[in-house]
């Protein structure tokens, strides 16, 4: 068990994909994102969802962990987790939020 305060120093925050590219370096199938979060800006990710289509992603609001130290895989460095959970056939469905929802404000 966490508790709440554990809980709290995560910082998730809502993002929109503005662009998608092949990562063909990665171990396991992935892409890489660059995702707006508003006024903190363009951080990059990489993610193994290639159960979507990269046009389908462009646009996308998306919810990530932002205060992880950045993770350099292969020749990228991930400064996000994007959030999906997992589906039973492979693959993520990313977690994302009320379309209303403002980039760059914190998930709770």
């Amino acid at each position: 068990m966490i508790t709440y305060d554990d809980f709290a120093k995560i910082d998730m925050r809502v993002g929109k994909i503005v662009k998608v590219e092949d990562f063909p370096q990665a171990l396991k199938p992935a892409f890489k994102l660059y995702i707006d979060f508003g006024p903190l800006g363009i951080k990059q990710s990489s993610a193994q969802i290639t159960n979507y289509k990269k046009e389908d992603l462009v646009g996308r609001q998306v919810i990530c962990v932002v205060n992880f130290a950045p993770k350099q895989i292969g020749p990228f460095v991930s400064e996000v987790l994007t959030l999906g959970a997992e589906r039973d056939e492979g693959g993520y469905e990313l977690l994302r939020p009320d379309p209303d929802a403002k980039l760059g404000k914190r998930i709770f």
